[in-house]
């Protein structure tokens, strides 16, 4: 795991005044190309690396910055235990408690209890409240996939339902509004695309590998299509489904009436997942205007009420 790789040459190199780049491709087992990666990265991240050639020659920290375990500030050590902590609830595997592990062997010990508060401060919890919790088998499935450039395959449900049969060559795990995504490049459509992971069934791991491409933004796209849908419908709401509402338009967009009542503006797409949504907060809530979008809620009401006859 690259993460791990790169804190592990950090600890290596803090403890050493040298090393030479093919010495660390043998002992992560990796090319002298991926460490020298690592090695950019790490500079890049704020760690002065110097390097040098010949005899007695190799890859070091200016000894300016060798402070022991005093080289990562409080803040430092929080923000990564905070980092990992997110890694760890989402990725399994011996990797990441290795990584932890050599992290927090920076504490001093007078700062254990500060750093141990801070860190718990902010929890990460992807887990579903409620139906299958499988997200976890799944992110660990596509995390192996991208580290061996893997093909996997899989069946997925359609906005309209539909099963279908996918191969993708995967590049990227995405996590955009509690949801995890996966992007990569559609072998039965011969095109990059982003398959969400709840979708996703009978995900397989082939033995198939790939060469990565150059991959585009995630969502730009979907994001400009749905920009040019958007617009602003009036709500007027009770208290009670306030809480919801805040998920989905800022508190700037919502005025008080009384008596527990307010109005919101609501960015709104006029489709079904669009109605679905308004249709979740039941009789708390009902649209003002436009008139059009009233009688639609109206129409989709009906066809629900009819259902039960």
């Amino acid at each position: 795991m690259k993460l791990e790789r790169m804190i592990a040459i950090i600890m290596l190199l803090l403890q050493r005044e040298k090393m030479g780049g093919k010495e660390l491709a043998e002992l992560f087992e990796v090319s002298l190309r991926t460490i020298y990666r690592d090695i950019e990265t790490i500079n890049q991240a704020g760690i002065p690396i110097v390097t040098s050639s010949g005899v007695g020659g190799g890859i070091g920290i200016m000894n300016e910055y060798k402070i022991e375990k005093g080289f990562f500030t409080v803040k430092d050590i929080t923000a990564l235990l905070m980092g990992l902590g997110f890694i760890s609830n989402t990725l399994s595997g011996e990797e990441t408690t290795a990584t932890l592990a050599k992290v927090k062997s920076f504490i001093p010990e007078d700062k254990q209890h500060e750093i141990t508060l801070k860190a718990n401060q902010i929890s990460f919890d992807l887990s579903a409240w409620l139906g299958s919790n499988d997200l976890q088998t799944k992110v660990e499935v596509i995390r192996t996939a991208l580290e061996h450039c893997s093909i996997l395959s899989f069946i997925y449900q359609s906005a309209k339902g539909d099963m279908v049969m996918r191969t993708l060559e995967p590049h990227r795990l995405l996590l955009k509004e509690n949801h995890w995504y996966v992007q990569g490049y559609c072998l039965n459509r011969q095109q990059f695309r982003v398959f969400k992971l709840s979708r996703i069934s009978e995900l397989e791991r082939t033995e198939d590998r790939f060469v990565m491409r150059e991959i585009p933004p995630a969502f730009s796209e979907f994001t400009d299509t749905m920009s040019r849908k958007m617009q602003k419908i009036k709500l007027q709401l009770d208290h009670s489904i306030l809480d919801r509402l805040l998920d989905y338009c800022g508190e700037e967009n919502i005025t008080p009436l009384g008596n527990g009542q307010f109005y919101a503006y609501f960015d709104f797409i006029e489709d079904d997942y669009g109605y679905g949504i308004l249709m979740s907060f039941g009789d708390k809530c009902q649209c003002i205007e436009p008139e059009h979008v009233r009688n639609e809620m109206k129409r989709r009401l009906n066809d629900s009420i009819r259902a039960y006859y």
